[in-house]
């Protein structure tokens, strides 16, 4: 399995949001959005604002494979569920320090979307 170098997931951490372009059924990548991003640990996460409505996490998670660029990295990846409850109470606490100034507008829907944590993992 390969893994993120310690600069890229500085690198991405760092940015304020990463371009998300999940594989559609027909082999072509959708057109990237930006989402929030966060790291715990050794690991980088992304869930929807508008929960499993939304249009881009229903295609990562039917093709589980897309492409990101965030921080000047631009790499093709897996998404992987995590279902875990201490990881992703570990991923609202993430949320919550690295995008609090928005408000809870914006920062609420996140980490009730936690039915919605991917993680991505570099292909």
């Amino acid at each position: 399995m390969t893994t993120w170098t310690s600069d890229e997931l500085h690198r991405i951490a760092e940015a304020e949001e990463l371009e998300m372009a999940p594989l559609r059924r027909d082999g072509t990548l959708r057109t990237p959005v930006p989402v929030w991003v966060v790291r715990e640990g050794d690991d980088l996460y992304v869930r929807s604002f508008r929960g499993t409505a939304g249009a881009w996490w229903r295609t990562a998670r039917a093709s589980r494979v897309g492409h990101i660029r965030a921080g000047g990295v631009a790499k093709d990846v897996t998404f992987a569920d995590v279902p875990d409850d201490e990881i992703n109470d570990r991923i609202d606490t993430a949320c919550r320090t690295k995008y609090g100034r928005y408000g809870d507008t914006y920062v609420g829907p996140m980490v009730s979307a936690r039915a919605t944590t991917l993680r991505l993992d570099p292909r």
